[in-house]
């Protein structure tokens, strides 16, 4: 589905595009969901019909790698597996111009470590889109340790092209999006597993400003995505590895329930075909509840699951992972939607001034866990009284 939408994406934007899949019938699934959202987009008044009509006939199905070998840019969105991406990159790379770049999709693996199984390491790019990528406005790319400058500028002009912003970044597991919005989905689960009510931890994230509730994100992103991703990293660091917050509550979902999200119609909520979704009844019993006098109040609930994200996303500026407290602020708004009348989530630590945030955070981390101890840079700042953003002007 990601591909398809990727292509959509393409589509529309006037590329044309090979969509390359392993069997002739996914092929063909992803032009039809293509052609699906094409509908949706004649329907709502984006486009006339002529310009959809158009656009579908530039996509091509394929399970051919051949048919990859005049293409100026492959983007790989294959599950979240290091041996299928590895092996999808050599059978474009035998294929496909010297001059062509190669950018993966994932949302997690290191750029440079997929980079360094690629014929070409210095035309290998992250390029980590958003689901759904026909609303989300942001790109994120991803540098490698020897990604050119030339390969970057391809691929930031072809985020521009498509109508989407690019922020770039670092690398690093997670980079900086996947790493800092999976605090919240985490956060969410870590609360579940307390036993803090599921319909008191969903409406706290709508409550602070988030689009949807921890759970729900959960469930669109795929409880099995989650899962696979959490199997990966243990692979990958071996005995580094921690579990994060809320990973038995993922792994009793998919392995023991067999919950496995939205796209299969059930996952922490359930997904009736006449009805909006609602959350699964029997969460209750699987995850047994707190009495309803010892359930926290719904402001805690809302600053912990923000703070838990602005925490992380302090470490990725000390870190470098993102450089700039601008593009951390519009990848959070733009990625994955964070209240966005925060202004951004470092914005938001700005206004409620770094002290009285490493405070609250001291406090939380005390009794919560001591993934919300603020880093020593920002400790620092608190110190300091120093802003993130920093408002002063000069004149000449």
């Amino acid at each position: 589905m990601m591909g398809a939408e990727i292509a959509h994406a393409c589509a529309v934007a006037g590329l044309d595009i090979k969509l390359l899949d392993t069997s002739v019938d996914k092929a063909n699934r992803g032009k039809t969901h293509c052609q699906d959202l094409l509908a949706s987009d004649v329907k709502r008044g984006h486009i006339p019909h002529e310009t959809a009509e158009a656009s579908l006939q530039k996509l091509s199905p394929t399970t051919d790698f051949s048919d990859l070998a005049d293409v100026q840019l492959v983007i790989e969105a294959v599950d979240e597996d290091r041996e299928t991406k590895v092996d999808v990159t050599h059978k474009a790379e035998s294929v496909v111009k010297p001059t062509t770049v190669f950018a993966s999709n994932t949302s997690t693996i290191p750029i440079t470590s997929l980079a360094n199984t690629s014929r070409r390491p210095e035309n290998f790019v992250g390029l980590h889109f958003f689901s759904p990528v026909h609303r989300m406005a942001l790109v994120e790319i991803i540098l490698g340790e020897k990604t050119s400058d030339s390969c970057l500028a391809l691929a930031m002009d072809f985020a521009s092209f498509i109508g989407k912003t690019p922020i770039v970044v670092n690398d690093g597991r997670g980079f900086y999006t996947s790493r800092v919005f999976g605090t919240y989905v985490q956060e969410g689960m870590a609360m579940l597993a307390e036993g803090i009510s599921p319909a008191l931890i969903e409406n706290a994230g709508r409550l602070a400003g988030m689009p949807v509730g921890p759970l729900a994100v959960a469930d669109e992103v795929s409880l099995q995505l989650i899962h696979r991703v959490s199997l990966q990293t243990k692979a990958d660091l071996g005995n580094a590895y921690v579990d994060p917050p809320g990973a038995q509550v993922i792994d009793r979902m998919v392995t023991k329930l067999g919950r496995l999200g939205k796209k299969d119609g059930k996952g922490f909520y359930d997904y009736p075909s006449d009805k909006d979704k609602l959350l699964w009844l029997l969460l209750p019993t699987h995850f047994a509840q707190k009495p309803t006098k010892e359930q926290p109040c719904a402001e805690w609930v809302k600053k912990r699951l923000l703070y838990i994200q602005a925490v992380e996303a302090v470490r990725c500026l000390d870190e470098n992972v993102v450089t700039s407290p601008a593009d951390a602020d519009i990848g959070s708004v733009l990625g994955w939607g964070f209240a966005p009348h925060t202004g951004g989530v470092i914005s938001m630590v700005d206004t409620i001034g770094s002290s009285e945030f490493v405070a609250e955070c001291d406090q939380m981390a005390q009794q919560v866990g001591k993934r919300f101890a603020p880093s020593e840079g920002l400790r620092e700042r608190a110190q300091n009284n120093r802003l993130f953003h920093d408002s002063t002007l000069s004149a000449a």
